[in-house]
């Protein structure tokens, strides 16, 4: 039986990882991770740090905040841990340090856990290598109004892999406020939406002459994203030191 911890513990995703890790037969909640943990009132042992962590785990699963990520790479590669990060909000910086200690232990890390935002990666580089130049592309991301970045990590995972098709040459235009001139031809555009208690929508639109393709997934709650982060770590638990991703689970 897989021993996890769950890092990031008391907030939405790590409540409901932790619940289906409890309704599983295949891995034992050992603890958990929380800034807020001296408000902690049930049975599970939580720590507000992960460096106060005193017991061993296989993996540890982090849904937390990129200000947490040097005490959990420096936890993770001390103890030999492989982790599985589904944390939005990094930079180039904290990249580049889940690249570095990929080279000491195995990370899986997606900016989403879903299968179905995976795949529409697939399709959508799959469009901008068919529609090419002739299409503007348009990237709509709408979350509920607790979430903190935006856009989201999801929507420049989309972006990303789309800009791949076109040797990463085209600009990200972050909503067009105050910009008083035509759309660019070499430009993505992205939005973001916040409101109410939406789980995640990402839409891309790949507007051309008189028509229009849309390709589009919704979640319609937070389960599709703790069910591949267990689904990741049960992958990532027996792997050798590396970055993963969805990918590696979708092609193996």
């Amino acid at each position: 039986m897989l021993k996890v911890i769950v890092s990031g513990f008391l907030g939405q995703m790590g409540q409901v990882i932790s619940k289906l890790i409890l309704d599983r037969d295949d891995m034992e909640l050992v603890g958990g991770i929380d800034r807020n943990a001296p408000s902690y009132k049930g049975d599970i042992d939580v720590y507000e740090s992960i460096l106060d962590l005193d017991k061993k785990c296989d993996v540890i699963i982090d849904f937390s905040h990129p200000s947490s990520l040097d005490n959990l790479l420096d936890y993770a590669i001390s103890n030999n841990t492989p982790l599985v990060i589904g944390t939005t909000g990094y930079g180039e910086e904290e990249i580049k340090k889940l690249k570095k200690s990929a080279e000491k232990i195995p990370i899986f890390y997606s900016a989403n856990m879903s299968l179905g935002i995976n795949l529409m990666l697939s399709l959508v580089s799959k469009a901008a290598s068919i529609l090419r130049e002739d299409f503007d592309i348009e990237i709509i991301e709408k979350h509920h109004n607790k979430k903190i970045d935006a856009p989201s990590g999801t929507a420049y995972m989309i972006a990303n892999e789309i800009n791949k098709v076109y040797d990463n040459n085209k600009l990200y235009t972050f909503g067009r406020h105050g910009k008083n001139n035509k759309r660019s031809s070499n430009e993505i555009g992205i939005h973001a939406i916040r409101g109410g208690t939406i789980v995640g929508e990402h839409t891309v639109l790949f507007a051309g002459l008189d028509e229009v393709i849309e390709i589009k997934h919704s979640a319609s709650s937070k389960n599709v994203f703790a069910k591949g982060a267990l689904t990741a770590t049960k992958f990532i638990v027996d792997k050798e030191k590396g970055l993963y991703s969805m990918d590696h689970i979708i092609n193996a």
